[in-house]
């Protein structure tokens, strides 16, 4: 941009204590209410917690360090970043932030680092899982909004790891994808595929993130569990995942993962499902009814939220999109 066309406000002498306010007023020149919101705020976040902590500068290069190995390790199949966003609580943070669930409404949870874009289209009923060393799994599943009515034609995206804890990605070798798949809901709302029994499993801890847990003597393991995706117009974009109760890391989670709603038992075919879905009875089973909600409830919910929050903070905004910016009127 030509200087010549830019009227920047004059500074001089900053300190310590004049910094913040002046790198505030020259980004204060943005046109986007919403970005010159969240830039005013995150500078001034920064700027405390270098004050608070009174950060060195061989701290602050250590840090500047670890986040460039993370963007270096990062791969469009290994999301370092989404990584550490996880293990930090970020992510589930701000899914709670911007997807808020009415009561009785199914729950987001992480996207994690392994989600793709390749995954194949099946048919109800189809095997997800290639892994003739995992326990054969019926996933029988349901769909309706929030008045209980079926949602029909939502695409569902589909994830779990193998019966040794890895997803296909992490296979050198992989020739295409495995443990994943995208279906469709029918005319009554339900979806239903064949899988494995899900197993716990270690996040990648081989990298930078992996370095920071075991500084900070934490474990890298997630519970076993299974990744849902669901969208469809109309309704807010939906990231769960469905998690097995008494797993080992069910109150340990390293990416903070687990809710109470979202964890479920493995239960056991009987007479009517095995002949219904043509699989032995005995076999291992699992059930879930998905409870989607509209865009509608969910901006009106995340702008009252929004509203509540901040003013608590004693921050004055209004809503615009959805999203809260200064009220300066």
């Amino acid at each position: 941009m030509d200087p010549s066309q830019v009227k920047i406000p004059p500074m001089k002498n900053l300190t310590v204590d004049n910094i913040t306010e002046n790198v505030i007023r020259i980004n204060s020149l943005c046109e986007d209410q919403r970005m010159k919101y969240i830039l005013e705020r995150l500078v001034t976040h920064l700027h405390d917690f270098a004050r608070e902590t009174r950060l060195s500068s061989d701290e602050w290069m250590t840090g500047l360090r670890f986040l460039t190995e993370v963007g270096q390790i990062t791969t469009d199949v290994r999301q370092e970043y989404i990584l550490l966003s996880d293990v930090l609580g970020l992510s589930i943070l701000v899914d709670s932030i911007d997807h808020p669930k009415p009561p009785g409404s199914t729950e987001g949870t992480v996207l994690g680092p392994f989600h793709t874009h390749d995954a194949e289209e099946m048919s109800a009923g189809d095997s997800m899982s290639h892994d003739p060393e995992g326990e054969p799994l019926l996933v029988v599943c349901t769909l309706r909004d929030t008045e209980g009515r079926p949602v029909e034609g939502v695409k569902i995206d589909i994830w779990e790891t193998d019966s040794s804890g890895h997803y296909d990605v992490q296979y050198a070798g992989r020739e295409g994808p495995d443990g994943r798949c995208i279906m469709r809901s029918g005319s009554d709302g339900v979806f239903w595929f064949k899988a494995i029994t899900p197993v716990p499993y270690p996040i990648p801890h081989d990298g930078p993130v992996g370095r920071l847990l075991k500084k900070l003597h934490r474990h890298p393991y997630r519970p076993s569990h299974m990744h849902f995706m669901f969208e469809k117009e109309g309704y807010d974009h939906l990231i769960t995942a469905l998690y097995l109760r008494n797993d080992p890391y069910e109150t340990s989670d390293a990416v903070f993962g687990v809710k109470d709603s979202l964890t479920v038992d493995i239960g056991k075919v009987g007479p009517e499902l095995s002949k219904k879905y043509d699989v032995p009875e005995g076999h291992a089973l699992l059930t879930y009814d998905f409870v989607l909600v509209s865009d509608e409830e969910t901006s009106q919910l995340r702008a009252y939220n929004s509203k509540v929050a901040l003013d608590k903070l004693g921050r004055k905004v209004k809503i615009v999109n959805g999203l809260p910016v200064p009220d300066l009127d």
